[in-house]
C-alpha cells in the first residue's frame, strides 16, 4: 500500500535553503529530496519561479555522480528515474540568474506511486560571499582513499599539526557511507573487557563477556567488580517489560474544541490509519496512538514496534504516511498547521513521559545478593546499602533528577561506543528507578527499572567494522537479537549500582580512584 501526500506533506519534497544561482550565469537550480516513499519519477513538467515558467526543454535533472537527463525525456516508458527515501534530486533550470530575496517556486513532476504532484513552496536567494575554505569533497566518492587523504591533509595544514594516529584505520572507509560524512579517520578509544556476567533473562541466558569502550579509570573494573557480586549469587535476572518507539507530531486547530474533536476522531479511526503507517515498512507496527490535548494543540503520540532497529527514522517514515492519510482526511474543521514532530517525543531528551510511558525498551534487572557476599566482597551490608538507598532517594528527588540510582549512563555509554549505538540516546536511556530492600532471610534485594533503553542490533552504526565484533563478542548479531541485547545492557548496570553504591557506602570510593582512576 502507498500513501497519498498531502499538498502541506509534498512542501516537504523541496529542499528549504537549495535555492541558488549557478556559477557564470549558468542557469538556476534547486533540490527535492524524497522524504515520503520509494517511488520513480515518470515525468517532469515544468517549473515555475514568480512569474517566470519553464519548460521540461530548459530543465536538466542532476542524479549525481556526474549524471544528468533532460527533463523532457523522462517518462514511464522505460525512461523513469528511482528514487528511494533519503535520494536527492538536483533540478537545473536553463533561465538567467534570480535576484536576492524571496522567490516562489513550483514544480510539476509525476511518479508512478503518487501520480502527478504539484509542489509549492517559497524559498530565497541570498549571497554567496564565502571566503572561508571549504572540506574537500569528491562528489563522484567520497570515501575514496583518494578523497580521505585529501581532508587529512586539509586538516594538517589548517591546524598546522600533524596527525599520527587519527590517520589510520583498519576497514574500508566505503562502509561508512550512511554513518559519517566528510570522513578523515577514526578516535581509537579504549575497550576494556567486563565479566563474564551471568544473566538470567528471557532472551539472554548464560555467561556474557561485556565490552566497554571508555576513557574513565575505574569504570570497567567497577563493573567487573558489581558482575563477579552477582555471579556468586547466582548472576542478574532480566525482563523486557515494554518495547515501543514514537514519533509525535502536533495538530493545530483554531480553538481548543476542535482540537479535541480531532483527537476523538483519531481514535475512532485508529484501524484505518493503522494500514497506512505500516505501508511504509515490513518491521514498523503500529500499536496505539496516545492523544494530549493543550490549548488549540492535539498531540498524537504514535507508538511502534520496530524489530532489532532503534527505530527512529522507521517510525518517522511511518508516522509521515500516516499523518498525510489524516490531513487528507479528516474534513470536520480546518487543520491550520502540521508539524510532524513537536517534541513530544522527546527524541534525544530526558522527560518523564518516557519514565512513565516507555521509549525503545522498558527493562527490569534484579538480583537478591547474598549477605555473607555482600560483607565480603562489598564491606557493607544490606542494612547500610538500603538505608543509603533510602537516603539517595531523598537527592534525587530535591535535584529533579531521572534517576535515582548512582551512574546508569557510565555503563550504557560505554556499551553504546563499544556495539555502534547512537550515543545521543544516552539521553533518555540513563533513566533509571532503582530500588532495594532486605529480604526476610536478611539478604538485598536490589533491582533497576530502566525505562527508556533505545538500542538496535541491526542499522545506524551496529553493522561498522570494530563495532559489529563487539555484537558477536555478545552473541546479538543476526535477527531477533534485541531484546537480548537490552537484557545484557540492564544487567551490566544494576552490577554497576552495586559495585559502586556500595564503594559509597563503604568509602572505598576515592581510595578506589586514587589507586586504579582519575586521581592518579
Amino acid at each position: 500500500m502507498v500513501f497519498t501526500p498531502s499538498p502541506m506533506l509534498l512542501k516537504l519534497l523541496y529542499t528549504r535553503g537549495s535555492l541558488h544561482n549557478l556559477p557564470d550565469n549558468a542557469g538556476v537550480a534547486f533540490s527535492i529530496k524524497n522524504r515520503l516513499d520509494t517511488v520513480k519519477v515518470t515525468g517532469f513538467r515544468q517549473v515555475q519561479i514568480g512569474d517566470v515558467v519553464v519548460p521540461a526543454e530548459k530543465i536538466l535533472v542532476d542524479l549525481g555522480d556526474g549524471e544528468r537527463r533532460p527533463a523532457s525525456q523522462i517518462n514511464a516508458d522505460g525512461q523513469a528515474i528511482d528514487l528511494p527515501v533519503g535520494r536527492s534530486l538536483m533540478i537545473v533550470l536553463d533561465t538567467p540568474a534570480l535576484p536576492e530575496g524571496m522567490h516562489p517556486v513550483q514544480a510539476w513532476f509525476s511518479t508512478d506511486a503518487f501520480g502527478d504532484l504539484h509542489v509549492e513552496v517559497e524559498d530565497a536567494i541570498v549571497s554567496a560571499a564565502n571566503h572561508k575554505p571549504r572540506i574537500p569533497r569528491a562528489a563522484d566518492d567520497d570515501y575514496s582513499e583518494a578523497a580521505v587523504a585529501a581532508r587529512q591533509r586539509f586538516a594538517e595544514q589548517f591546524s598546522g599539526k600533524e596527525f599520527t594516529h587519527l590517520k589510520h584505520y583498519s576497514f574500508d572507509a566505503h562502509q561508512l557511507q550512511g554513518n559519517c560524512e566528510h570522513f578523515m579517520g577514526v578516535a581509537q578509544i579504549p575497550v576494556g573487557l567486563a565479566g563474564p556476567l551471568t544473566v538470567n533473562g528471557e532472551h539472554a541466558q548464560g555467561d556474557f563477556l561485556i565490552p566497554m569502550a571508555t576513557t574513565e579509570g575505574t569504570l570497567v573494573a567497577s563493573y567487573n567488580r558489581g558482575m563477579q557480586v552477582l555471579n556468586l549469587c547466582g548472576g542478574v535476572k532480566c525482563t523486557v517489560i515494554g518495547d515501543a518507539m514514537q514519533r509525535a507530531p502536533v495538530f493545530v486547530f483554531a480553538d481548543a474544541r476542535g482540537a479535541r474533536d480531532f483527537g476523538k476522531w483519531v481514535e475512532d479511526n485508529i484501524d484505518l490509519i493503522r494500514p497506512q503507517a505500516e505501508s511504509t515498512s515490513s518491521v514498523a507496527k503500529l500499536q496505539y496512538i496516545d492523544t494530549y490535548l493543550s490549548n488549540k494543540f492535539a498531540y498524537l503520540r504514535f507508538n511502534f514496534s520496530t524489530g532489532d532497529a532503534a527505530g527512529q527514522n522507521m517510525v518517522g517514515r511511518a508516522t509521515f504516511a500516516a499523518c498525510s492519510w489524516i490531513l487528507e482526511n479528516y474534513k470536520d474543521v480546518k487543520i491550520e498547521h502540521f508539524y510532524l514532530e513537536s517534541n513530544f517525543a522527546t527524541d534525544k531528551k530526558a522527560s518523564q513521559i518516557n519514565v512513565m510511558r516507555t521509549r525503545g525498551k522498558r527493562v527490569v534487572a534484579e538480583a537478591v545478593v547474598k549477605r555473607d557476599v555482600l560483607q565480603q566482597r562489598m564491606r557493607v551490608t544490606p542494612e547500610q546499602l538500603a538505608y543509603h538507598g533510602q537516603v539517595s532517594n531523598v537527592g534525587a528527588f530535591i535535584s529533579g533528577a531521572n534517576n535515582n540510582g548512582a551512574h546508569s549512563a557510565n555503563g550504557i555509554t560505554a556499551m553504546f561506543i563499544a556495539t555502534g549505538q547512537d550515543v545521543a540516546n544516552v539521553s533518555e536511556s540513563s533513566a533509571g528507578i532503582l530500588y532495594s530492600e532486605v529480604t526476610p532471610e536478611g539478604d538485598l534485594y536490589i533491582s533497576i527499572t530502566i525505562p527508556s533503553l533505545i538500542v538496535a542490533t541491526h542499522g545506524g552504526g551496529t553493522g561498522l567494522a570494530t563495532q559489529n565484533e563487539c555484537l558477536q563478542m555478545l552473541g546479538c548479531v543476526g535477527r531477533g537479537t534485541v531484546r537480548k541485547f537490552a537484557e545484557i545492557v540492564a544487567g551490566v548496570v544494576l552490577a554497576g549500582e552495586l559495585s559502586l553504591g556500595a564503594a559509597i557506602s563503604s568509602s572505598d570510593w576515592v581510595s578506589s580512584h586514587e589507586q586504579y582512576g582519575r586521581n592518579r
